[in-house]
Parts: C-alpha cells; structure tokens; sequence
C-alpha cells in the first residue's frame, strides 16, 4: 500500500493478515522528553493530504495534495480530478484565517503540477523547490508523474494571494527527465540537494496490475546543485547513488539528522516495496555528504509510510530522536505486545527512533497517540522560532525547562477503520482538516517510553503468510555466515522441530516450513537463534 501518493499494493493475491505476536518485547524507560498534543480548530481550514507546503512569517503556504481520502481500487475511480488540488491556499494558524488563489490564472504546465499530489519539496530561504508530482494531466490525456522542477517565491505569492493580487510573477519552471519523481523526498544536506527513493508512475493505477500504467522506481539518490540568481534555474546534476536492492523505496520518511560525527544528513525510514514480498522495509538508510550505508542492525518497526515527523537533536547527550505521528505501519502495540498485519493497517502509534553517539539505533513507543486513526500522508509544520539547524532539526538542548510549542500537524488522511481498502467505496476515509499543535515537554515529566527490543534485531525476522494452514515462511537477515538454529514449539513450550538451517546467504534468508505436526486453531512459536541473538514469533494455523 502507498500512502503519500495513496498507490496500494499491485497484487492483491499476495495479501494476507498477519497477527503475530512479540512476547516481552517492550519495557518501560524513562524519556528524555514528552510529546502533548492540543486539537486546534480553525474555521474553513479544509482537509487535505500529500501536500507541499513552505512558510512565511508563520504562515503556511500549501501547494498540491488531495481533497479526498485513500484512494479507491477501481482504475475509473482512482485519482480522479475532482479530488485534485486546484487552489493555492495560504492559513494562518494563529488568527486563525485563510486564503486562496485558483491556479486558473497560472500556466498549463504549471496548473497541472501544482495540482498533483504527493511532489517532492524543499524550502530553501524564500523560495520553495517543487518536484515531481502525479495527477490527471489534460495535456497528456492520461495521469503522469512530472518532470519538472519548480521554484516558488514564498514571501511573494503569500502576500498576494492575502492581498487578492496577481500569482503569476512568483513561479519559475524547468522541465527535466530526472525530476519526474514522485513518492521520494526532497532535501538539502549543505549545498546540495538529495532527491532520495521514488518513482516514476505514468497511468491509471490498477490494483490487479492490469495495462494500464507504467511504474520504474528510481532505486537512487539523485543530486544536484541548484544555481538559482531569482530568475533562471541552473540546475548541475551530480553522479546519483544507485542501488536497487536497497533505494527501492517510496512513499515513506526521509528526515534530516544530525548524525554522530555533528555532520548533517538524511536517513530514510522503511519504505515499500520489499524486492521479494509486498511489504515495508525494516531497515533504514543513512545518508550524508560523503555516501550511505545501510543499517542492518536496526529494524523499524512502527510508522512505516509517510506521515508527520519531528525531528530533535541533543548536543549534549549526542542523540539524535526522530518521532512519527501515527500513519500506516504493518505493526502496531497491543496492550504490551507487538502485533503483526500484513494488510499494512492505519495506526495511531506515536514512536520514536534515537540514534545514540555510537550510532546504535532504537525504537520506542511512546504512551500518547493520535486521537484517531490519522498521520498517513500529513506534514508536521514547524515553529520558526526555534533554534533549529540549517536542515530544520530542532536543537532540543536550547529549548527551555517544561513545555514548549514546537509546531502543527495539518492535514494526512483520516480512515474509519484500520483496513479499509479492500471495501473502500470512497466514504470510508477523509482528507483530515485536524490541525494539531505540538508540544515538547523537557523536564517535570515522569514519562516513560516503552522500548521495543525487537527493533535492535538484526535478523528482522518475519513470518507469511499468518495465520496459515502449516505451511508457512520465515524471511530473516543475515549480517554475516553464522549457523542458525530453528526451533517450533507448542505454546506450552514443548518442543515439536528443530534444527540447523544451511545454505545461507549474507543478506535476505527466506526458510519454509510444512509440517504435519500443527493442528488447526493451535498457535505456535518459531524460534531464530545465531550466536548474537534470538527472535522468536508466534504463528496461527487455521483450516
């Protein structure tokens, strides 16, 4: 399933629910601060998902996105034009207005990407760099994703749009072959720029994948130099970052760091679609200045497509925490228990993940939620009054004791139930008009964070389909040849298979299993071990 540009998964045979449960995984640690979140209501704000947005003088100027909930199955009824986004919209959070421009008055070319959903966006000083994109292009007669790069000056369209003036002077387009992305993200690590994941998606979408759409993801990182003298964009590519094992992601979190070494960067968070099964990434990736790597020690296992986050890095302690506000995720917590869905539910999970000065990474869930099945495909807004780094992360040190406003949440997708897509009518879901304001709290709180052990497993162990008939998948990841035991026991304990696995890989490990020993309606444990660690998960077996 693809949330930011709402794609789901294109074969629906391989879908299975999955509920597996993570005996004693989470235990309580104390946090270095809390999170509150306050429900704002601002009068006409209106919904809307997989949107672009910028500031100016604290407000907000929101660009694309959709006015509808998760798309629908249906290819006549997917990504229709009346859900587009064909309005500049300019809100002010805190008077509590809004404004709007039709994109009438623009150019084809530049009504038709700034109508789409789910572009790739940076705010760089005053302007706001768009890429990519994909909606219905009259143009094409067909949807398409869009190979074009567009600046935006910020200060200027805003003032306009309040003011009911002309919109046309503050836009600048270039048209390129390496910006027709969509579902990746946009960022700047020093002076240049990283167009990180995606995909070039051109059709109608279709869940049976029929013929009616192309789909190449990037599998890389592209970079560039933007020369932009406030009238022509002069753009230098620079040698992408290829690897289509790993950079085959999209619809998911990028988000800056501040990595060990005090250096900026990037780490892309999960993403979709694994290369052998229809499901998100555990992983994530770590970028800066000098390359990538690929962290097989950690896995994700809350959040795993796009949604709100905030980033916050403490100097003094060199650790660096990344929160995500709810969304999509193929697990989600249980009364203390770690719970598997294969059918990639909407969550209300609100986690984090800290990287600590030796770069070791970890999960943990924190105690407040979303109010309701939301986050999938919102934005978290800053506050631009705090002491940020040039990449936007909030140096958590220099805010002051007790709670401080950090920013909003607007916008994403609400659903009514976690699984909707397979009934999805088009009623089940809505672009959320929620606004939320975010606050950190820093010391006076006795709040704990739970930690999810499972996520410091390098095996990132999973098993398909589940519930099953005895037959059944372990997919596990190998950082090095070692000798892996395997055990099945009854949930009493008792023993019923063991043994040695061979003919292991570095990397991916998928083992099957059919044994005649399971019985209907019994639940079972299978058991990894290797001379570092041991995962265990339970598995349902059903007529």
């Amino acid at each position: 399933m693809q949330v930011s540009i709402n794609f789901t998964k294109q074969n629906p045979s391989k879908m299975a629910i999955i509920f597996l449960l993570f005996p004693f995984l989470l235990a309580a640690q104390n946090a270095p601060f809390s999170i509150h979140l306050e429900p704002v209501n601002i009068p006409n704000v209106g919904g809307i998902q997989s949107y672009a947005f910028a500031q100016h003088e604290g407000k907000w100027l929101i660009i694309g996105g959709r006015l509808d909930g998760l798309h629908r199955r249906q290819p006549w009824a997917t990504f229709d034009v009346a859900g587009h986004n064909t309005s500049l919209i300019v809100i002010d959070p805190v008077a509590q207005q809004k404004w709007t421009a039709p994109l009438a008055s623009l150019p084809v070319p530049l009504q038709e990407q700034l109508s789409s959903t789910n572009m790739e966006f940076a705010q760089d000083g005053d302007h706001l760099y768009l890429v990519g994109g994909y909606g219905y292009s009259a143009t094409a007669g067909d949807h398409v994703t869009y190979d074009k790069l567009t600046a935006v000056d910020v200060p200027g369209v805003v003032e306009a749009i309040i003011a009911g003036a002309p919109i046309a002077g503050f836009f600048r387009q270039k048209t390129d072959a390496q910006f027709a992305v969509t579902g990746g993200h946009l960022n700047k690590v020093y002076d240049t720029f990283y167009l990180t994941g995606g995909q070039r998606f051109d059709g109608r979408y279709n869940p049976m994948n029929g013929p009616s759409f192309t789909q190449t993801y990037t599998d890389a990182i592209r970079k560039f130099k933007l020369l932009d003298d406030g009238t022509t964009l002069t753009v230098a590519h620079l040698p992408a970052i290829v690897d289509a094992d790993n950079l085959h992601r999209r619809d998911y979190n990028v988000a800056p760091q501040i990595m060990p070494n005090g250096q900026e960067g990037l780490t892309a968070f999960s993403g979709v679609f694994q290369k052998t099964v229809d499901l998100p990434y555990l992983n994530c990736v770590n970028v800066d200045s000098s390359g990538y790597s690929v962290n097989n020690d950690f896995s994700q296992y809350y959040n795993h497509y796009h949604c709100a986050f905030l980033p916050l890095y403490s100097a003094s302690q060199n650790e660096m925490h990344t929160v995500f506000f709810g969304g999509i995720a193929q697990f989600y917590d249980s009364l203390g228990v770690l719970v598997q869905d294969n059918n990639v539910p909407f969550v209300r999970t609100i986690a984090r993940v800290t990287r600590d000065a030796d770069g070791l990474m970890t999960e943990y869930k924190l105690p407040v939620e979303m109010p309701d099945l939301l986050g999938a495909s919102s934005e978290f807004i800053p506050n631009e009054g705090l002491p940020m780094f040039p990449n936007g992360v909030l140096k958590l040190d220099e805010l002051p004791d007790g709670t401080s406003f950090v920013g909003y949440i607007y916008g994403g997708i609400a659903s009514s139930a976690p699984n909707v897509f397979w009934i999805n009518t088009g009623t089940e879901s809505t672009a959320s008009s929620q606004v939320y304001k975010v606050s950190v709290v820093k010391s006076g709180t006795s709040a704990t964070h739970q930690v999810n052990a499972q996520s410091r497993s390098s095996l990132h162990m999973q098993v398909f389909p589940n519930p099953n008939n005895g037959e059944f998948s372990v997919k596990f990841n190998l950082k090095e040849i070692v000798p892996v035991q395997w055990t099945l026991t009854e949930a009493n304990g008792a023993v019923l298979e063991k043994g040695t696995l061979t003919d292991l890989e570095l990397g991916e490990n998928i083992y099957r299993s059919s044994s005649t020993k399971l019985k209907a309606g019994n639940a079972y444990f299978v058991s990894l071990k290797t001379p570092d660690e041991t995962a265990s998960l339970k598995v349902i077996v059903t007529e």
